[in-house]
């Protein structure tokens, strides 16, 4: 089958482009970085190192040529300086904007600091992208915006009201991008991420996404906690999918793709008992230990949704998105990333 995702690959290897990523040490970032060298594209990258890292590169590094690594210039710096932005963004063909500082409980404990990262930082890179004529900026967008509202699945036109500054941060980005096509003719295109995983995602730190965090602690011995009774239910989605997303959304040229939000995801609701028996189940194949561990419940967590769950027909029918992993089949290839880096 000639997906769109397929035939954008074949173009972009015999026509390389020059890109931007920004947050480029980070898990997406990294994956994006290394996915793009593969098909022999130039790129910048950018990062701070707040939440990214070295041995993120380093890894990228190993597993591309010499010629692809090649292609690659890396700037350290922050969004937050504009100087810096305009930097990184002349003689770009597309940006792939993925720096930020993540997570709902950090943004409730300090909100000043998710700001300036979110949407300052975004809009630092909205006015270099529309000052050195970029053609499309791709940043990343949250599914956190939906807040409060019960509807599943959810769908890109009806959201309810934040949850938390986080939420709060993602949405300003899609004002400020929707803004900026009325205002200026720029391109941005915003990807409503849900749950993403893979490997190079943090298992450490107080941040950290439930499947990284959950695997390592199992690999560990150390206790699973569940918040609340476990019923809770996200749409996880697996870090190759997200590079699809990226690469349609920034290529795309079919009328109205533009100046539009997707979701990002494969509407499929896995609670976290499910997952926590697929994560067990997964590694007991190896850790037989592991069979018959249970999980430590204990109270529900501020901020969050109960349920989350994306309908994702906008991107197909646009961008010609067309996930190619469930969360079982990511898991697959996750935990042994995990399984391998947690014991080196």
């Amino acid at each position: 089958m000639n997906t769109a995702y397929q035939q954008i690959q074949k173009t972009l290897k015999w026509s390389p482009q020059t890109w931007l990523i920004t947050g480029c040490a980070g898990f997406i970032g990294s994956n994006l970085l290394e996915h793009l060298l593969k098909l022999n594209q130039t790129v910048v990258g950018l990062d701070n190192f707040s939440t990214g890292k070295q041995q993120n590169l380093d890894e990228v590094k190993s597993l591309v040529s010499t010629e692809q690594w090649a292609r690659f210039s890396f700037v350290e710096g922050d969004i937050c300086d504009p100087d810096t932005c305009q930097k990184v963004c002349a003689g770009v063909d597309f940006v792939l904007h993925q720096a930020a500082l993540g997570s709902v409980p950090r943004s409730i404990a300090d909100p000043l600091t998710s700001h300036a990262s979110n949407v300052t930082g975004q809009l630092n890179m909205l006015v270099a992208a529309r000052d050195q004529k970029v053609h499309r900026i791709v940043y990343a967008a949250s599914s956190s915006t939906y807040g409060d509202h019960p509807g599943l699945p959810k769908v890109e036109d009806t959201i309810g009201k934040p949850l938390s500054p986080y939420a709060v941060t993602k949405y300003v980005n899609e004002l400020y991008a929707d803004v900026f096509a009325r205002c200026y003719g720029s391109e941005a295109i915003g990807l409503r991420y849900f749950n993403v995983f893979g490997p190079r995602q943090d298992p450490d730190g107080a941040y950290a996404a439930v499947i990284p965090k959950w695997v390592a602690a199992m690999l560990k011995g150390e206790p699973i906690y569940i918040n609340g009774t476990g019923e809770t239910s996200r749409d996880f989605c697996y870090v190759k999918n997200v590079i699809q997303a990226n690469i349609l959304a920034a290529t795309s040229e079919k009328e109205g793709a533009a100046n539009q939000v997707y979701n990002v995801a494969v509407n499929v609701r896995t609670d976290l008992l499910q997952l926590f028996d697929l994560l067990r189940d997964g590694l007991a194949a190896t850790r037989p230990e592991l069979e018959d561990l249970k999980p430590v419940h204990r109270d529900f967590r501020a901020g969050d949704v109960l349920h989350s769950q994306a309908d994702v027909s906008k991107a197909r029918e646009l961008l010609g998105y067309v996930p190619t992993h469930t969360i079982e089949q990511g898991l697959a290839e996750a935990l042994e990333w995990y399984a391998k880096s947690l014991s080196g």
